[in-house]
């Protein structure tokens, strides 16, 4: 099963117990205060995922590793490409 498929399957199954609860299509007499909390439920989940996004991508960020052997190997071909410039004739 893909990733793709979990989810859709996550999604949909959120979304079938959303409807039964807000729609009270089993019948289970709910109070109206839970058909209350359910409405908004999309939206809260939403913004509850939004937030953990940009939790997960500030964490990343802030722990992204420096690659200097990496750094160091560009600027050196860099260097090498702008003297084989120079040498072709193209003035920086």
């Amino acid at each position: 099963m893909t990733k793709l498929l979990q989810w859709l399957f996550g999604v949909s199954a959120l979304v079938a117990v959303w409807a039964l609860l807000t729609f009270d299509l089993l019948d289970l007499s709910l109070p109206q205060t839970y058909r209350e909390v359910a409405w908004p439920m999309p939206v809260y989940l939403l913004v509850s995922f939004g937030c953990y996004s940009l939790a997960i991508v500030g964490y990343r960020v802030a722990t992204f590793n420096d690659c200097e052997e990496a750094a160091e190997e560009l600027r050196q071909q860099i260097k090498e490409a702008k003297e084989d410039l120079r040498k072709k004739g193209l003035k920086m």
